[in-house]
């Protein structure tokens, strides 16, 4: 796992980034906060009351002394905070609607971001994936030509690392946000040293059947090749058609993917969960993420049953998103 994060913070090293933890009394993040300060690839900024962060890091004796601490109600920049949202929002919130909102934590925190004062932010150890979602979109917004936001998992095992998307946001995705899935997730794996090889998946191979479930798939890889025609990418794909070259060498001869896929996109968010945790929990798998792209600046969002290495982890992600979304 570690040769995951060696480029990472090899980017990272001497150019640490600001990354916000709206949660700042959570005991996981307090962890990872702590163990952040000690590594220096990342400068952390705690939200919340100051006093009482402190007195939850000396009861769990960690060392946060390196980080910021914000307190939305005593922030020295609200008011430029409020006029920013305002403006932002375009008609859709007030002032007094602004000063009532940001002192939500996840939307000060994203308004941090949004205003240049930190790189990124992570969320969702104590908030459901709603509450660190809404605020990203509305605010840090979608990357232009881009409809919606969609989440990834990095799948490690030893020395393999694949891709599955989207395995957290988009319920019943069509054919267009299938391409613009299949196109964010193979720059995603970039990120993690991995040179993408897409399959977008079904229960067909090439038209082994015909369904407009099937059928919708292979739009989308059309749609891919237009949007990124120097991608190896291919689709519809059954797994093992898209995995194993004998097997690709049956039921897809001629493939540029020849059975070698290591980007997998999934028909629906029904397929990507349940795909992810099976390679998780029967394929033992370390399942990272999931890592939220096509956002304008990195927002990530933590699984409330996450451990503190998770955070930690997705911090440094999400550190090195900021520096290509620079």
């Amino acid at each position: 796992m570690s040769d995951l994060f060696a480029e990472m913070k090899s980017r990272l090293d001497g150019n640490p980034r600001k990354i916000v933890f709206p949660e700042g009394l959570d005991e996981r993040i307090l962890s990872a906060v702590a163990k952040l300060n000690k590594d220096g690839f990342v400068q952390p900024v705690l939200v919340g009351i100051k006093e009482k962060i402190e007195q939850r890091a000396k009861e769990l004796q960690l060392d946060i002394t390196e980080a910021t601490i914000l307190d939305p109600s005593e922030y020295s920049d609200f008011d430029q905070m409020v006029a920013s949202f305002v403006e932002r929002r375009k008609g859709k919130a007030t002032e007094e609607d602004a000063r009532k909102i940001l002192l939500d934590e996840n939307y000060f925190g994203t308004m941090l971001v949004h205003m240049g004062k930190a790189d990124g932010l992570v969320s969702g150890a104590a908030h459901s994936t709603a509450d660190t979602v809404r605020p990203a979109l509305q605010i840090i917004k979608t990357k232009e030509g881009i409809k919606k936001t969609s989440g990834v998992f990095i799948m490690v095992r030893d020395d393999e690392k694949y891709v599955f998307a989207d395995c957290a946001i988009n319920i019943a995705p069509d054919s267009q946000d299938l391409a613009e899935i299949a196109v964010n997730s193979a720059e995603t794996a970039k990120l993690f040293n991995i040179d993408p090889r897409v399959a977008l998946l079904s229960f067909s191979t090439k038209g082994s059947a015909k369904s407009p479930e099937t059928e919708k798939v292979a739009e989308a890889a059309e749609i891919a090749k237009n949007i990124a025609p120097e991608l190896v990418l291919d689709g519809e794909f059954q797994f093992d058609a898209a995995f194993v070259p004998s097997v690709a060498e049956k039921k897809a001869p001629g493939s540029v993917l020849a059975g070698k896929a290591n980007v997998f996109v999934f028909p629906g968010l029904e397929a990507g969960n349940i795909g992810y945790k099976i390679a998780q929990r029967l394929g033992g798998f370390d399942a990272v993420g999931p890592v939220l792209q096509g956002l304008n600046k990195p927002v990530n969002d933590l699984s409330r049953g996450c451990s503190a290495e998770d955070a930690y982890k997705l911090a440094i992600i999400t550190a090195a998103q900021s520096l290509d979304a620079q």
